[in-house]
């Protein structure tokens, strides 16, 4: 039997809003959770109750062990995406830890190629 998902608590979903509103940005929803693009790139965005973060791999240890309450993004028993990380409420609520890591994922998300939308078989 299949697991559901839990919603996104109101709070964190105003949180990422506010967080994002002076960013450009697309806001989407994937999968019934507010995330944002740049380019095209997912950045950032919420599952269930936490905050995830595109960074860049070879960057992630180092994240890892600064922030203790981040880890790798499982979105399923066994599919870890790669270029993502959960960052933990402690972290997201504290500007000073959370604002750097921003910003290394904005960096990170404008550094890829734009991704160019695929056109619809007729």
């Amino acid at each position: 039997m299949e697991k559901k998902w839990e919603k996104t608590p109101v709070e964190l979903a105003e949180f990422l809003a506010e967080t994002m509103k002076n960013i450009v940005a697309e806001p989407r929803k994937m999968f019934g959770y507010p995330v944002y693009f740049i380019n095209g790139n997912m950045v950032i965005g919420a599952f269930g109750a936490g905050l995830f973060l595109r960074i860049d791999p070879k960057e992630q240890e180092a994240v890892f062990k600064k922030h203790k309450e981040t880890g790798k993004f499982e979105p399923m028993p066994g599919r870890v995406m790669k270029e993502y990380i959960m960052v933990g409420e402690t972290v997201y609520r504290n500007n000073k830890e959370f604002g750097p890591l921003l910003l290394k994922s904005l960096n990170y998300a404008a550094s890829l190629p734009p991704k160019v939308k695929k056109r619809k078989k007729l």
